[in-house]
């Protein structure tokens, strides 16, 4: 693997810490709202994993020391601390620090349409129209996937008569992954845990590929996670909600693609789906299950990964920290992958489908 400079290091080291100090000092001031707004997660049903009331703002954690990191990076890249190579390009579309206002512009966007879930439980249809709403506004502001180049087949470039290709592609891409983590946010401290992962499996590939810019949003984004889980973590404090799982499966699925070149946006595609196979495999299983039953894919049931853990005996903690191992291994598959290690990333992704469906069968048993 390749040595990081000490700067950037040390840089790297300061966004996360940064993040996770502001996300941890915020997060008992969310439990306080939450309590205040009345916005707890009641179980209901035996689909949940707690059985007393649990305040669910804590995203607002996530939302605000992500920002805050996100505007320190802007303004340290404005003012010529922190080399973006993007600015110096010659180009028709937005610069990488134009394209990180865009994240936080719909960030927000999507922030608020999961803050008036936890608030009003909202329906499911409504909430995804906001999920593309906000993709839309991303892409509309120059975060898009401009190009995949798979085996030498090349489509979308984002201009001309492909931008429709282009527009349709990158709004499924962000609301999929805005979906994967909001799905796994079922057990203590999973959906925090695995996206503080994912990140900073995804910064150090765009480091790997000349992306700093990227690669420091990612680590802010780890940090905030990382901050929450302290709170999160069995037996949780707080649920980070709709407006805390969403943001953080938005702020992965377009803080991936704001690299300026279409050489990279394949690592920028593949990479995410390597690292997120817990919630991808989790998501797909469900939308089979649910559709052999004939019901809904929208509609919630207990037949998650995490679920089927508990069930054989593994408890909350050991089953979010086998999870965690899974999707680490995941990672490292990922960052070999955009090292041109094909046969290496497809090795470790296969041990990590083994435990999964191992876990899956040994279940099934009982």
């Amino acid at each position: 693997m390749t040595t990081i400079p000490a700067i950037l290091l040390l840089t790297a080291l300061g966004f996360v810490a940064i993040a996770f100090f502001i996300s941890f000092a915020i997060t008992p001031l969310s439990i306080i709202i939450a309590k205040r707004a009345n916005a707890l997660d009641v179980p209901l049903d035996d689909r949940r994993m707690h059985k007393t009331p649990i305040p669910r703002l804590g995203g607002i954690a996530l939302f605000v020391s992500f920002t805050i990191g996100v505007l320190i990076l802007n303004n340290l890249i404005a003012a010529g601390y922190i080399a973006d190579t993007s600015l110096a390009e010659i180009a028709k579309g937005p610069t990488v620090l134009e394209k990180l206002n865009a994240v936080l512009i719909s960030g927000t966007i999507i922030f608020i349409i999961g803050l008036i879930d936890d608030l009003k439980n909202t329906r499911a249809r409504v909430k995804l129209a906001g999920q593309i709403a906000a993709a839309v506004v991303a892409f509309a502001l120059g975060v898009r996937i401009p190009a995949v180049g798979l085996f030498g087949w090349q489509f979308a470039d984002g201009t001309g008569g492909d931008i429709f290709i282009s527009f349709i592609i990158t709004i499924i891409w962000i609301v999929a992954i805005t979906n994967m983590i909001n799905l796994i946010d079922g057990l203590d401290g999973l959906a925090a845990g695995v996206a503080g992962i994912a990140s900073l499996a995804i910064a150090y590939t765009a480091y790997l590929h000349g992306y700093t810019t990227a690669a420091f949003a990612m680590v802010i984004l780890a940090g905030a996670a990382f901050g929450f889980l302290p709170f999160n973590f069995f037996p949780a404090k707080v649920f980070m909600g709709d407006c805390g799982a969403m943001f953080l499966g938005f702020a992965i699925a377009t803080v991936s693609i704001i690299s300026p070149a279409k050489s990279a946006t394949i690592v920028a595609i593949i990479a995410p789906v390597l690292v997120l196979g817990v919630p991808a495999f989790d998501v797909l299983f469900a939308m089979i299950r649910r559709r052999l039953r004939r019901q809904s894919v929208f509609e919630a049931d207990k037949g998650h990964l995490h679920h089927h853990l508990t069930r054989i005996g593994m408890g909350q903690r050991r089953s979010a920290l086998m999870l965690y191992g899974v999707s680490g291994i995941m990672g490292i598959a990922a960052i070999v992958f955009s090292r041109d290690l094909y046969l290496e990333a497809i090795s470790l992704f296969l041990i990590a489908i083994l435990f999964i469906v191992v876990l899956i069968w040994s279940w099934n048993k009982e």
